[in-house]
């Protein structure tokens, strides 16, 4: 996230992952991503819609990092 953050415009970066997942939401989360929420229905996948959980990390939320000058407003 660091490299994508300091070399691009990026502001956010994104990830979903099944609910049942747990191994991979605690992976997450240990990234520095933050658990947005759940979005019902999301997926379809085995015959049937699966749930998925909505993570993010924004550039401002790593230390350090600051918005982009292109996206800051004044």
């Amino acid at each position: 996230m660091e490299y994508l953050f300091a070399h691009t415009t990026a502001h956010r970066i994104q990830a979903e992952t099944d609910v049942d997942n747990l191994a991979e939401q605690r992976a997450l989360e240990k990234a520095g991503f933050t658990r947005e929420g759940v979005m019902r229905g999301y997926s379809f996948l085995g015959g049937r819609y699966h749930d998925e959980v909505l993570y993010s990390v924004l550039r401002g939320d790593l230390p350090g990092n600051t918005p982009s000058p292109s996206m800051v407003t004044v």
